[in-house]
């Protein structure tokens, strides 16, 4: 049990969903804290019953903190961070700040639990689109290895905060209006569109968030050979990132034992009957903890290949989910050491 427990941005989009986490899944603490910039500060945000005081975020403000989960932007992360860790709580943390340092874990909870013993105060969660990815690759690793992925992802613009939902509603009314949009959060108009490009140019052309799936898939399975080919695509959709994935394995692989790895994998869920029209689709996986695969096929231009289609809610197990099933680990980790 958890004396105190703080969130940082607790008032944006992912933030709201670890209030409802903790609360639905009843996390083991006594007292619940928010903090938030000055902006925020002095709000009032439910949570149960109660309404929580969003208080300014400050050195200060992790006295007596025992853990903290944050979503954040980087450089917000990069500065409260270290005042948590010295204040003697430990940081489970969204960002993409601290996610490739070698001091800090990154972490799955249904992949690389163990992990979470070689922190140093902060432990990261992965970028939303490596997570499904990976919780998909993982018992496919276990059983006969990755060689290599090429991934193509089309993202909702949820992954962008609530100001892309904003920017979607607004973009697809202006088309309908037969108007113009003047795009601010994504590099141009998304309504009814798509846009191949997800932060800024990065190696050899890819962007920092394809280079995110890189390094981050590397790190989590422990297996700096595993190559990735990535692109990523925003798409008009609100909630739900989809990822069509091509996975080419050291030992061969048929579909169908791929499907038993899958229906037998934690936090997996298979939906898969192309003849009755059934698979993963955005609108359906809204607001589940799952990662979801379907369209399960023999890579016909390979004889070690699995072809499939994963789906998962960026901003639950993406983000939110995996945030607070790290401090679930962290829980049971004082449970059994007490």
């Amino acid at each position: 049990m958890f004396d105190c427990v703080a969130l940082v941005g607790a008032t944006g989009a992912v933030g709201r969903i670890v209030l409802d986490q903790l609360h639905a899944r009843k996390f083991p603490m006594r007292r619940l804290r928010l903090l938030a910039s000055a902006r925020s500060a002095g709000t009032k945000v439910r949570f149960g019953d109660e309404e929580i005081t969003v208080e300014l975020l400050e050195p200060s403000a992790f006295a007596g903190v025992d853990l903290v989960i944050a979503s954040t932007p980087d450089e917000v992360s990069a500065e409260f961070a270290p005042w948590a860790v010295e204040a003697g709580a430990v940081v489970v943390d969204e960002s993409g700040y601290w996610r490739m340092d070698p001091k800090v874990p990154l972490i799955i909870p249904e992949v690389n639990p163990q992990a979470i013993e070689n922190h140093q105060g902060i432990i990261a969660s992965p970028n939303c689109s490596t997570t499904q990815m990976v919780v998909a690759l993982a018992p496919i690793h276990a059983a006969v290895g990755v060689r290599r992925v090429v991934v193509s992802t089309y993202q909702a613009t949820s992954g962008a905060g609530l100001a892309g939902n904003v920017e979607l509603e607004s973009s697809i009314r202006a088309s309908l209006d037969g108007g113009t949009h003047q795009p601010s959060t994504f590099q141009h108009p998304i309504g009814f569109n798509l846009i191949p490009q997800i932060g800024s140019q990065k190696h050899c052309g890819y962007t920092s968030e394809e280079m995110k799936m890189v390094y981050e898939t590397r790190k989590i399975l422990g297996d700096e050979s595993i190559a990735v080919c990535p692109t990523a695509v925003r798409v008009p959709v609100a909630i739900g990132h989809s990822e069509s994935i091509l996975v080419e394995t050291k030992k061969p692989l048929t579909a169908d034992e791929a499907r038993e790895l899958w229906n037998a994998a934690e936090g997996v869920t298979v939906v898969d009957d192309l003849v009755n029209h059934v698979y993963p689709m955005p609108r359906d996986c809204d607001g589940r903890d799952d990662v979801f695969v379907g369209r399960i096929r023999q890579d016909i231009s390979s004889e070690s290949g699995i072809a499939f289609w994963c789906v998962s809610d960026n901003l639950r197990k993406g983000a939110a989910t995996n945030a607070v099933q790290i401090a679930e680990l962290l829980a049971r980790k004082t449970v059994a050491s007490s």
